[in-house]
């Protein structure tokens, strides 16, 4: 579905951050927590991935994303994962999953026993968060109220019309790279959790959100993506942002009146609204 964010734009919620460490198996890993000064007692958790191409990104680079998420009504933990290639497929996807069952089994610690637990990423953490609800089905949990998904990178191929509008050929190419340190091998691109845009089963997973632009390189593979899972009978709501939004600089600055995030904020808000627990 494409839709106009239903409400205006509001004065953003004040929102303070401090660092965090949060348990992964027999590991910690760094985080920052985001949260409104005033959280509601029905807010729910976030675990926030930060963007970049697999082998970059970082909690600093992830802020204006995380603070976005926090503004529309949720407490939020963005998690410094490890990065390829020193961390190839599946390290970054399992260190994650390890932290989001700390936050499911411990939830009370940062909201309310029973606060609607969310997977959220942009580019490729965007990519981790919707293998990580596939993961959360098949493992049996923690249950997911929802997966938020911004331009995220869920096809290795690199074939779409908006990614060659891009520049973005094979060769010279970030994406590329990207997924090559990634995957190590070609072969592991076909594993549903590395490459969800291909995954063979989407059933069962938990409502999505995905926002894209019409300038943005993950366009085509997030209107894809979106139009399987709603195949499947999953629940989308699925915004395009339409004139230039200049991505990929849309996530790295503070939501501000008719910005990308800022409209991404009130559809947010609206998802969370929609997904919360009777």
């Amino acid at each position: 579905m494409f839709a106009s964010p239903q409400t205006q734009y509001r004065s953003p919620r004040a929102v303070f951050w401090r660092e965090e460490t949060i348990a992964s198996g027999q590991t910690s890993l760094a985080a920052r927590l985001y949260a409104p000064a005033e959280i509601a007692d029905d807010a729910g958790l976030v675990l926030h991935l930060h963007g970049g191409h697999f082998n970059g990104g970082s909690l600093v680079e992830g802020e204006a994303v995380a603070t976005m998420l926090a503004e529309a009504g949720a407490v939020v933990i963005s998690l410094d994962y490890p990065l390829a290639p020193a961390h190839r497929f599946p390290d970054a996807l399992e260190a994650a999953y390890g932290a989001l069952q700390t936050l499911g089994k411990g939830r009370a610690r940062w909201t309310s026993k029973r606060a609607p637990l969310y997977v959220a990423g942009e580019e490729a953490g965007g990519n981790l968060a919707a293998a990580l609800a596939m993961m959360a089905r098949d493992r049996r949990g923690p249950a997911l109220a929802g997966q938020i998904l911004f331009s995220p990178m869920l096809d290795a191929c690199l074939g779409t019309y908006s990614l060659r509008a891009a520049h973005a050929g094979p060769v010279g190419c970030h994406w590329a790279d990207g997924w090559a340190d990634y995957l190590g091998t070609p072969d592991k691109a076909a594993h549903p959790y590395a490459t969800p845009l291909n995954a063979s089963r989407l059933a069962g997973l938990p409502p999505a959100l995905l926002i894209t632009a019409q300038d943005d390189p993950m366009r085509d593979e997030c209107a894809g993506y979106a139009q399987r899972l709603q195949e499947a009978g999953v629940t989308v709501r699925h915004h395009m942002q339409t004139g230039p939004t200049l991505w990929p600089g849309a996530y790295a600055a503070a939501p501000k009146e008719g910005s990308c995030l800022c409209l991404a904020c009130n559809h947010v808000t609206e998802f969370y609204s929609l997904t919360a627990p009777p």
